[in-house]
């Protein structure tokens, strides 16, 4: 059976016992610390996250836990209309994070990172949409487009 399918049969199931529970927020928030970080283990678990351990050991479906906690980040997120996004600038911006909430409206999750390899600027992915408004991402574009019109003259 596709990997894929279980871990997303467990996400559904996670977010169900979530809901019945009322603690899908701090699941929410504990699943992406265990996605940024896996040798660090929140303690407490949340008990809803302790009884889905309990159950993929049990069913030797453990090497499962990263596909199905990120699974069910993107359920929670759907069924609350939370929208998660990563922000990577080069350097902190403490007013940035702020602006791009209030554009996307509604509730918002931010990840920021720092990377000064991209030289300036920011790169936003909201889904499967990202924005990049770097000076290596432009950078790049400049490069990729004068190799693309000198191969035309050759």
């Amino acid at each position: 059976m596709n990997s894929g399918v279980v871990a997303t049969r467990y996400a559904r199931a996670l977010l169900l016992l979530t809901e019945e529970s009322g603690r899908g927020e701090q699941v929410f928030a504990q699943a992406r610390q265990l996605l940024k970080d896996p040798s660090v283990v929140p303690q407490p678990l949340e008990p809803d996250l302790a009884k889905l351990s309990a159950l993929l050991k049990r069913n030797g479906r453990g090497e499962l836990l990263r596909f199905i906690l990120a699974d069910y980040i993107r359920l929670w997120c759907a069924s609350t209309g939370t929208k998660l996004v990563h922000l990577t600038t080069a350097s902190e911006d403490p007013e940035l994070p702020g602006r791009i909430a209030s554009m996307l409206g509604g509730k918002v999750v931010i990840d920021t990172e720092t990377d000064p390899s991209i030289e300036g600027g920011f790169t936003v992915i909201l889904d499967d949409l990202m924005l990049d408004a770097s000076v290596r991402g432009q950078i790049e574009r400049i490069k990729r487009q004068f190799i693309e019109r000198n191969l035309r003259i050759v």
